[in-house]
């Protein structure tokens, strides 16, 4: 900035010019053509006229006087999309800390200080104003310390200026403070010229060299700029601060392509997204909970497993693209980043590198985040969307529990402790292959991980090698675990002899609960197509073949609850060969499964109907959040009532017609004195009164009928206007006693599994136009983060609150 020694040796001086008045008058209005740059470096000011009635002369006496206060400095971070540059604000919590920080750095001249901001998901290098993320790989962005902020008539948000620019407009602000002088020009040497009219009216005008090229005059100026000092005059949304304590941790697993929404963007931006929403809806629906200190808040974190399959230590892009026609390119390369990772689940070599990638981020995430929260005693559950919850269900399915864990730490079979490999080919009559076996260095536990074209390579015929591998692998399989639900196929399987019994039915040498296949504990497995036990339920036979057998490594947590967002498990069971799922079955290290899903979601499928087959159950209506149904839900739900009622009432009347007829015979009497008078004045009294009984029934229906009808409206009403609250748990009350004695398994412990959302009136006029969309719209739903936070929150002994209307 140009320093220009004034009388009293200031940042610029006063100096009158034949121009001045006119700018002052007009703050949009250049000097004269021919003025020099020197002539626009000096300040300008009016002496001449002090009383003028220009409105910039009108100052406020208690701003002008008032004693000079150091801005209060508020901190931002920068956010580049594309092409887009936008300045966000810390929270006023993380702002402090980074102040405090600072201060310290500056009067202690200590070292770079790191400030974790954002709920510990960032940090923040003070000295080198960068912010980095913690969980996930992102590029760190530029942090600023912020004073001065500017907007010209196009931009939509005030945007801060660098700091060293914000340090000479404090200082020039300061000196016209204190001084009292104003409507100073200040230039810097970027060009920039800022003129300081009063306190309250700063404007900017920016270079001739930066302005468009289609400026009429080369010394005609852009519409200026305002000029804000201090965040609190400028219209900015500062967002709440996060509370510290963190009750429960939640990772999201995305599905296909590297976008979970139609804006394209990351898992990353979903999941801050679905934060937020929790946020609000902790601060609407616990609010009493989280003033009494019960309830902080819950951290969803997310995994991507996309850019491993996608990056270099795989080359699958690479080998993609050489084998892809070059038409239609676009088309083509969405189809190779999004669609053809559904192959590659599917595919022996990139499923292993997809699991292991998703284990992996789970216990990498699990522990940085008990480094980074000590304190943190909750639990922890996982989300998986589209794709990712099918991830999710092979890899808990395959899951060990405690015990199983245990033997393998230990590495001491509960079955085979005892025996040796002599002992067991003797007991077979097999012990002609024990030097075969020996000169391979194979024991009991090794044996057990063999597969059958194992030994078919060391030289065992077919039959001796069936008897081994059936035996030690029925030995190995804990007794527990033969007798219940067993985990899910992980490697290579054994089938089951097979006999023919005596009406010509095949069947197998073991026993049905046999089928399951306890897996080895292994740190390794080969990758290959085996027929496998699905270890869940009944397929043709009890066997299934066709999914890929993999390695599926072990998680360090155990999952509290599995949420599932739009997913295709029951189809891909179903495809597996999965006829029905064992009522019994339930994930070994996890016991809740939720399967979350919109009514138009082309993805989804239901897990009930694989349980519960012999009852058409409907799925359970998640609730809308602030408390009711949505009205056109409502009001189609009461038509089809009225329509019962008055399809009801037709009939009944009908009926009551029908019957009325039919209940007059003519009774045959005998013929005597009298006879024809008593017979005719029975029947006209019987005539009469079926005739009052049955109008009396037609008064009552008909008045019954048009009651309803009368009362439908208010009922209406009511519930819209005075709060639906207590007919939508009446109402859900009624559903949970109709299904109470409905057995649901235990894959959710007894409850129920399947939940559909509410469609948005706008979707229910085309549900094909909203199809893609209802896939994608679980990240923002209000709904869907509610249903998280109750049963999460259900667990921890917190009830949920009512908001207010």
């Amino acid at each position: 900035m140009s320093v220009s020694e004034g009388e009293e040796g200031g940042l610029f001086r006063a100096a009158p010019s034949d121009n001045s008045q006119d700018l002052l008058d007009n703050p949009t209005k250049t000097v004269a053509t021919g003025s020099t740059p020197e002539d626009q470096a000096s300040p300008v000011v009016d002496e001449a006229s002090p009383s003028s009635a220009s409105s910039f002369e009108m100052l406020d006496m208690e701003s002008a006087h008032a004693p000079y206060q150091e801005v209060q400095p508020h901190w931002f971070f920068c956010r580049r999309a594309d092409d887009n540059t936008s300045w966000l604000p810390f929270s006023r919590e993380d702002s402090d800390k980074l102040e405090n920080a600072f201060t310290n750095i500056s009067d202690e001249g200590e070292e770079d200080t790191v400030v974790a901001v954002e709920g510990q998901r960032y940090d923040v290098h003070v000295k080198e104003r960068k912010r980095y993320a913690v969980y996930w790989e992102q590029a760190p962005s530029e942090v600023r310390r912020c004073t001065w902020f500017y907007k010209g008539d196009k931009d939509t948000r005030f945007m801060p200026y660098p700091e060293d620019f914000s340090k000479d407009l404090e200082e020039a602000y300061r000196k016209s403070v204190t001084s009292d002088e104003w409507k100073k020009k200040l230039d810097f040497p970027t060009g920039e010229t800022v003129i300081l009219h009063n306190p309250k009216l700063i404007m900017q005008y920016q270079p001739i060299g930066l302005q468009d090229d289609w400026v009429s005059s080369p010394t005609e100026h852009t519409r200026p700029r305002t000029v804000k000092r201090g965040v609190d005059n400028i219209s900015v949304e500062i967002p709440d601060g996060e509370p510290e304590k963190v009750d429960h941790v939640v990772f999201m697993v995305h599905g296909i392509g590297p976008a979970c929404d139609l804006r394209f963007r990351s898992i990353i931006q979903c999941v801050n997204d679905f934060r937020s929403v929790s946020l609000s809806l902790l601060a609407s629906h616990y609010k009493r909970a989280q003033q009494e200190g019960q309830v902080g808040r819950v951290e969803f974190l997310p995994v991507n497993w996309h850019s491993a399959l996608h990056g270099d230590a795989t080359g699958v892009d690479e080998d993609i693209q050489r084998i892809t026609l070059p038409s239609i390119s676009r088309l083509r390369h969405f189809t190779n980043d999004t669609l053809l990772d559904l192959f590659f689940y599917n595919s022996p070599t990139y499923c292993q590198t997809i699991v292991d990638t998703v284990a992996s981020e789970f216990n990498r995430l699990h522990v940085l985040f008990k480094q980074r929260h000590p304190e943190f005693s909750g639990t922890v559950s996982v989300v998986g969307h589209s794709l990712g919850s099918l991830i999710l269900f092979d890899l808990l399915t395959n899951q060990r529990d405690e015990s199983q864990a245990r033997q393998g730490i230990s590495g001491e079979p509960c079955h085979l402790n005892c025996n040796t490999l002599e002992q067991t080919l003797n007991r077979l009559g097999l012990q002609q292959y024990l030097d075969v076996l020996q000169n391979e260095n194979l024991d009991l536990e090794s044996l057990a991980l063999c597969r059958d074209s194992d030994l078919k390579d060391l030289g065992i015929p077919l039959g001796p090698r069936k008897k081994i591998l059936n035996y030690v692998r029925r030995k190995w399989l804990p007794e527990d675990c033969r007798m219940g639900a067993v985990c899910q196929a992980q490697g290579p399987q054994l089938q089951p002899e097979v006999t023919s019994t005596q009406d010509g039915n095949e069947s197998s040498g073991l026993p049905p609960q046999q089928f399951h296949l306890h897996r080895p504990q292994s740190v390794t497995s080969a990758v290959d197509y085996e027929y496998f036990d699905v270890g869940i339920g009944q397929t043709n036979g009890g066997i299934a073949k066709g999914q890929v057998s993999i390695d599926y490594p072990q998680l360090e947590f155990h999952p509290q609850t599995f949420f599932a967002f739009g997913s295709p498990i029951g189809m891909f069971l179903t495809v597996r060969g999965l006829k029905r799922i064992d009522p019994n079955y339930t994930f070994p290290t996890c016991k809740s499964f939720y399967n979350i899903y919109h009514p138009y979601d082309p993805v989804a499928y239901r897990i009930e109907p694989m349980i519960v087959s012999e009852v058409d159950l409907e799925p359970m209506l998640i609730p809308h959040h602030k408390g009711r149904k949505r009205m056109h839900l409502e009001l189609k739900d009461s038509l089809t009532r009225m329509s019962m009622d008055l399809k009801n009432n037709v009939l009944g009347s009908l009926r009551t017609a029908w019957q009325s007829f039919a209940r007059l015979p003519v009774a045959a009497l005998p013929p005597g004195e009298g006879g024809e008078t008593t017979t005719a004045k029975t029947l006209e009294e019987t005539q009469a009164s079926a005739a009052v009984t049955a109008s009396t029934k037609r008064e009552d229906k008909g008045a019954n009928f048009w009651t309803k009808i009368l009362a439908w409206s208010s009922a209406i009403h009511r519930h819209y206007f005075r709060g639906g609250f207590d007919e939508a748990e009446s109402s859900e009350s009624v559903e949970e006693r109709e299904h109470r004695e409905i057995k649901m398994g235990m894959l959710n412990g007894g409850r129920r599994i399947d939940y559909v959302l509410q469609e948005k009136p706008i979707e229910s006029f085309n549900e094909y136009l909203f199809a893609i969309q209802s896939h994608l719209c679980y990240w923002e739903s209000e709904d869907t983060a509610l249903l998280l936070l109750k049963e999460i929150y259900d667990n921890l002994g917190v009830a949920i609150e009512q908001p207010q209307q």
